[in-house]
């Protein structure tokens, strides 16, 4: 194919921004840049920019086992309870859990006391200044950028943290939000009179599960819907579904989906429970939309680029 000059150049030129707009270096500055909203149930209390953390309390460089890579790295980070101390005021203490939503659609929910329980920072960089980026290995060895923050543990000082994979471990964090579940999932609970092994898969589902799942409309926004209108054990069989959740790979070639962190104790009968709330769950179908705060937190947000 002959193309003119100017329809050269603008070829050209499309692909030379497409390498300069998602190169690590880019994506690591343009994240510099956005702001992360701290919210409380009565909406918008403060936003900030990741730069602007230094106002709230004393940066710090961090080494962690970096789960999603599977070795050791260290970050520029800044204290969680110092933080949540000056946004929330301690109060956030006595709160119910801490949600997390990030640009990519992942929204975890995390108990409070696993913040008064052990040491949480929010990173900012890599301590020796290369791009603020990972290689997920976890889902493909997909390179992603990890600002404006992103949520890391002191999984080297306590080491029954790494029994829980990378599921409390979002980056690319918007909204860090002080909340309620029962206020904001009401329709994600099992039916009444549910079997303990059916409330036993709904803990897990919440832990492993509902930061990129919803159920009736309700939980994270990185990946399908579960239960309605058709509940996905009703198309997959039992076996495969197992199979499924067990080893994504193996039923589906390059699949970003990761498997059920192997390091989870008794693993095959968590993955059992959560197939068991999946079950009971299609008794109860009823679409709802994501619960908002008053100031709308659960608007959806623009997405830094995936770099491939």
């Amino acid at each position: 194919m002959l193309l003119y000059p100017h329809a050269l150049l603008h070829a050209l030129t499309s692909v030379f921004l497409l390498i300069v707009f998602t190169s690590p270096a880019c994506v690591q500055a343009n994240a510099v840049e956005v702001p992360i909203e701290f919210r409380n149930p009565d909406g918008l209390v403060k936003s900030l920019k990741p730069t602007e953390l230094n106002t709230l309390a004393r940066q710090k460089t961090v080494k962690v086992f970096e789960v999603h890579e599977g070795r050791e790295r260290q970050y520029k980070v800044y204290p969680v309870q110092s933080i949540f101390d000056q946004m929330f005021g301690p109060g956030w203490r006595t709160a119910d859990e801490i949600i997390f939503t990030c640009r990519d659609g992942y929204q975890p929910g995390i108990p409070v006391v696993k913040f008064l329980t052990y040491d949480a920072y929010l990173a900012v960089a890599s301590a020796d200044n290369t791009p603020f980026t990972l290689s997920n290995t976890l889902q493909n060895h997909e390179i992603v950028a990890l600002g404006p923050v992103y949520l890391i543990w002191d999984n080297l000082k306590s080491p029954a943290l790494l029994d829980e994979g990378a599921s409390d471990m979002p980056y690319q964090i918007a909204h860090i939000e002080l909340a309620s579940f029962a206020a904001r999932f009401p329709g994600m609970f099992p039916p009444a009179g549910a079997s303990a092994e059916t409330r036993r898969g709904f803990l897990h589902f919440r832990k492993y599960c509902m930061a990129c799942h919803t159920i009736n409309g309700q939980g994270g926004g990185k990946a399908p819907e579960l239960n309605y209108p058709v509940s996905i054990t009703e198309y997959f069989s039992p076996g495969y579904l197992k199979q499924w959740i067990d080893n994504p790979a193996s039923l589906r070639y390059n699949t970003t989906m990761p498997a059920l962190a192997a390091e989870i104790p008794e693993r095959e009968k968590v993955i059992e429970e959560i197939i068991a709330y999946l079950t009971a769950m299609r008794d109860v179908k009823r679409i709802m939309q994501p619960a908002e705060n008053s100031k709308g937190a659960s608007e959806k947000l623009p997405v830094l680029p995936f770099l491939y």
